[in-house]
């Protein structure tokens, strides 16, 4: 338990850091304080929802390790939990796996709603020594509703909390990714079976792609992925088939998927206000 809770707090330092521009100036307080919050939470959330389901399939569950990491541009490489016995269908698998993008997303949303009228609108270049971030077709629906079109030369600065729920969606979407063992892969094994094989295999061609012709940093995700293993391991029951409503679920996470994924994350709205 204590290893749990040295991990959380160093996270919480490392995210609150990352937002009060590496320094202890109390000007960047509020902004380390309403980037930590929510991004802890949202983290949080992700992976009770794998534990709270896991634990109710009666399969042992680790509390979160959560993974500080002050010089990424998140504060951390997030947290996982490690499951210790078997998963005993599909349902039970797709339960688990759903569980914690399903969360997550749903944290993420009003972060980056409230977020975003919290943003303000400035001219290009001046904006030209922040990071910059992709734009997922969620942010931009939100960013109409909320600001309009922008004018011309003109960018919107990102309040820290919506920039938590701008990594919240970044998560979802690469915890979705339906490849291997990623939650994603837990659920298209679910719906498909031993036929997720052929989902997985386009998947990774499509990362492979957007390394060579769009964006490298998916280079590396490629590389863990094929590190860690694409064949997914069966359920005890792998014949039992998923119920309507489960798959219904499936479908609206598809949706998810589509809302929350950038295919290059660092290049369109700027991070953090003056």
């Amino acid at each position: 338990m204590i290893k749990h809770i040295v991990l959380f707090v160093l996270t919480a330092v490392s995210t609150y850091f990352v937002a009060a521009r590496y320094s202890f100036n109390p000007k960047y307080f509020i902004d380390g304080i309403s980037y930590c919050v929510p991004i802890m939470t949202i983290l949080l959330a992700h992976e009770m929802g794998h534990y709270t389901m896991s634990r109710r399939y009666g399969i042992p569950t680790t509390l979160p390790y959560f993974i500080p990491f002050p010089l990424s541009p998140f504060g951390t490489f997030g947290a996982i939990i490690k499951m210790k016995g078997i998963i005993i269908n599909k349902k039970a698998l797709f339960d688990i796996g759903v569980a914690g993008p399903l969360m997550s997303f749903i944290l993420s949303v009003p972060c980056l709603f409230f977020g975003m009228r919290l943003s303000t609108v400035a001219p290009i270049n001046e904006n030209l020594h922040e990071f910059r971030l992709g734009e997922p077709l969620l942010l931009k629906l939100v960013q109409r509703l909320i600001i309009g079109e922008l004018p011309p030369n003109q960018d919107v600065m990102l309040h820290p909390l919506g920039y938590a729920g701008w990594v919240g969606l970044f998560v979802t979407a690469l915890n979705l990714l339906p490849v291997g063992q990623l939650d994603g892969g837990h659920v298209v094994y679910a719906v498909f079976g031993q036929k997720s094989k052929w989902a997985f295999a386009a998947s990774m061609l499509a990362l492979v792609l957007l390394a060579l012709f769009y964006n490298p940093g998916w280079l590396m995700l490629v590389i863990l992925l094929l590190v860690f293993g694409m064949r997914h391991p069966e359920p005890f029951d792998s014949e039992t088939p998923l119920d309507g409503p489960r798959k219904i679920l499936a479908c609206l996470m598809l949706v998810v998927f589509i809302l929350s994924f950038t295919p290059a994350p660092f290049p369109g709205v700027s991070l953090f206000g003056k």
